[in-house]
């Protein structure tokens, strides 16, 4: 559909296919992301959740089943288009931020302009820093990544992945290795470019929490969505 940055349809997953000890982890997964939305995946350990993401961010391709990412078909594309399209539409934020400590937060930030450009140029750094100064961190744009606090980066980390104004950003455990302080402000900051933007977020999360503040929780146990709703309310 048309309203959908991600859909998933009948999406399998199988490793070592045609051998003895293949093994199937995703079994016919459907599931619809709409635009805008900002959704939480939890899931136990061992559940998929790592293997959906890697499928859902076109870093791995499903073994059968059809995925179609801001409306565009997967399945037909080779591994040059696919990166074309994740680099276009999709931003990463992970648990540990992977930034680049001998470069300072605007450089991190124009990192993915770079790489799609090709060279640096003025309408980069405006971005990077327009990034920045609505994320709170206009004063540390010069600031190397080591020297910046465990939440400071993370929000450097969100800003990269906002650069090249994706349709949906993948977070994976984005305040897993952060405290309780920090992680609140990562997420509402989150939330807020959610809010102002329309970009679309899926959370894959082990905090209660977080889910709590998410518009839909979408539950994964098993290699199979057991549950797609709703995000439960305090107790």
């Amino acid at each position: 559909m048309a309203d959908d940055v991600l859909r998933l349809e009948q999406v399998r997953k199988s490793y070592n296919v045609g051998r003895p000890t293949e093994s199937e982890i995703l079994h016919g997964i459907d599931l619809a992301l709409g635009r805008g939305e900002f959704a939480a995946l939890i899931g136990p350990s061992g559940s998929g959740k790592s293997t959906l993401l890697n499928i859902m961010g076109l870093l791995d391709r499903p073994t059968s089943g059809r995925l179609f990412v801001d409306g565009q078909d997967t399945s037909a594309l080779d591994d040059r288009a696919l990166t074309r399209l994740r680099g276009r539409s999709i931003g990463f934020v992970f648990q540990h931020h992977l930034l680049i400590t001998a470069f300072t937060a605007l450089e991190n930030v124009m990192m993915p302009m770079l790489v799609e450009r090709g060279f640096p140029d003025d309408a980069m750094k405006e971005r990077a820093l327009e990034l920045l100064t609505g994320l709170g961190l206009e004063q540390w744009q010069h600031h190397l990544a080591n020297a910046l606090s465990g939440g400071q980066q993370q929000r450097v980390a969100v800003a990269r992945a906002l650069a090249m104004k994706p349709a949906l950003v993948l977070a994976d455990e984005p305040t897993g290795n952060l405290d309780t302080k920090s992680a609140e402000g990562v997420f509402e900051m989150m939330r807020e470019v959610n809010r102002k933007s329309g970009t679309s977020f899926l959370i894959v999360t082990h905090s209660l929490e977080i889910a709590r503040g998410c518009d839909r929780t979408i539950e994964l146990v098993d290699g199979q969505i057991v549950a797609s709703g709703t995000a439960p309310t305090a107790a």
